[in-house]
């Protein structure tokens, strides 16, 4: 689908005539390909003071893994962890120095007052950023915190995180990562992500790490070896979402309703996949899936992202449309859960990960039957994240929830409402249906034990529920 505007802007007559007249200015984003360094460019680390090394020790080590160009402010204390890590880092002199990485250790914060070096590390070098950069803030669950002065610190990083990310534009992205203590070790797999080109479309979003199980693996194959289904799989975001689990390593199973079936093995047949043609609100759907999974000897991941809009205003909506939509996108989900769990079909250590929707988050005029299928998706994450925690079995459910991506069905919509949507985000750009399938790759890694119950929105940013 083309963004004509986006292209225009491009060239130079666009960009001089968007200066001009105060348009948007969307970049072309950085987005991962293949054989390309994970962070193309230097990393500018910053700690704030105090005795807690732990999470800039893993930092420092994962950076050193990654083999990255690191730098460091002359009297910062994270050299420390750097030299420990074997990391030579480079003095920032302040000068022309750009970064592709701004990454800061906030978790000693424990005041308002120490939220100053927060202000001060990134007030010095917010226009050494490079167009498509990272700016990462790792802290610590203000839930987790009983003295109010450091929860209140804490919490605070949320505010300053989405506001750069508002600010910084030229396609820069903020993050901020919760990580608890003595969960440190699993920092990996945010980590990556989040410095990487894979989350060009994820920006002012909060993650939270947790215990969780650590897995060693090929990073640069992080899914060999694993079978995963990928539900209503034969295009758009479902067809991006099973290339990009194949890219990585998977045999993907891919399911979608029998009329499909044409699209459907060709998307399988060229990611050496399999394929599964299944109504999943057909009361054998989740026996049709076990016995297509235990062909493979079970599941390590199921992607619940087959979907429907039937959008009215609710007093034009008629009992048709509410039926089909919660039951599609709602019921169904929550029901082949409960059998594939009860019937061991996902593996220990296996993977949910659930399509939500910024519907669910801020409702939409004309959705009131999508916004509660969406909302009640991310209520089913929350309560089976905590039900798999319970279980010891190292399970864990996750929510990706899509702004406006550039898909067959946001080309239907009229061209003012079109145009709004691209443009009310940080990025003044749609984003792809790749952006919301290396989220989902991310999230359903066996690397990522220690994310569990997160909803991660994948819309630049978006204005609406911002």
């Amino acid at each position: 689908m083309s963004d004509r505007y986006g292209d225009f802007v491009q060239s130079s007559i666009g960009k001089k005539v968007a200066k001009n007249l105060g348009l948007p200015q969307p970049v072309s984003l950085d987005r991962f390909e293949s054989g390309q360094r994970l962070v193309r460019g230097s990393v500018l680390v910053g700690r704030a003071e105090g005795d807690d090394m732990s999470v800039s020790n893993s930092v420092a080590r994962i950076l050193s893994d990654l083999h990255a160009e690191v730098y460091v402010n002359s009297r910062d204390d994270a050299k420390d962890a750097l030299i420990e890590a074997g990391i030579e880092a480079k003095a920032n002199t302040g000068s022309k120095d750009k970064f592709k990485v701004l990454l800061f250790d906030a978790s000693n914060i424990s005041n308002a007052d120490q939220l100053k070096q927060v202000y001060e590390f990134f007030h010095q070098v917010a226009r050494s950023v490079e167009k498509s950069g990272r700016v990462i803030i790792i802290g610590r669950p203000p839930e987790d915190i009983d003295d109010v002065q450091t929860a209140l610190a804490q919490r605070s990083l949320e505010g300053f995180v989405k506001s750069v990310g508002k600010e910084f534009k030229r396609g820069i992205t903020a993050q901020l990562i919760y990580v608890a203590k003595g969960s440190e070790k699993n920092l990996d797999s945010a980590l990556r992500f989040f410095t990487s080109a894979r989350s060009a479309y994820v920006s002012g979003q909060v993650v939270r790490v947790g215990a969780g199980n650590t897995i060693d693996i090929d990073w640069s194959q992080p899914l060999a070896g694993k079978t995963m289904l990928v539900t209503g799989a034969s295009r758009g975001i479902g067809e991006a979402i099973a290339r990009v689990l194949a890219r990585e390593g998977a045999h993907v199973i891919c399911l979608d309703v029998p009329q499909q079936q044409a699209d459907l093995q060709n998307v399988a047949s060229e990611i050496s996949g399999s394929t599964l043609t299944v109504d999943i609100t057909s009361a054998d759907a989740g026996e049709q899936i076990a016995d297509a999974a235990q062909k493979r000897g079970g599941l390590d991941a199921i992607i619940h992202n087959a979907g429907v809009t039937r959008d009215k205003t609710l007093a034009n909506m008629d009992e048709k449309k509410w039926d089909m939509v919660i039951d599609i996108n709602l019921n169904s989900v929550a029901e082949l859960n409960k059998y594939l769990l009860e019937k061991q079909v996902l593996k220990d250590d296996a993977r949910i990960v659930c399509v939500s929707s910024i519907s669910g988050i801020a409702g939409n005029l004309g959705q009131t039957n999508y916004a509660t299928s969406k909302a009640g998706v991310i209520g089913l994450v929350d309560a089976t994240a905590r039900q798999l925690a319970n279980e010891g079995k190292g399970m864990t459910i996750n929510a990706v929830a899509p702004g406006f991506i550039e898909t067959q069905m946001t080309e239907a919509i009229p061209f003012a409402i079109r145009e709004a949507g691209r443009r009310m985000n940080s990025m003044s750009q749609g984003g792809l249906p790749v952006d919301v399938a290396e989220t989902i790759a991310w999230l359903a890694s066996p690397a990522s034990g220690g994310l569990n119950g997160n909803t991660v929105r994948v819309c630049g940013q978006s204005m609406l529920g911002a």
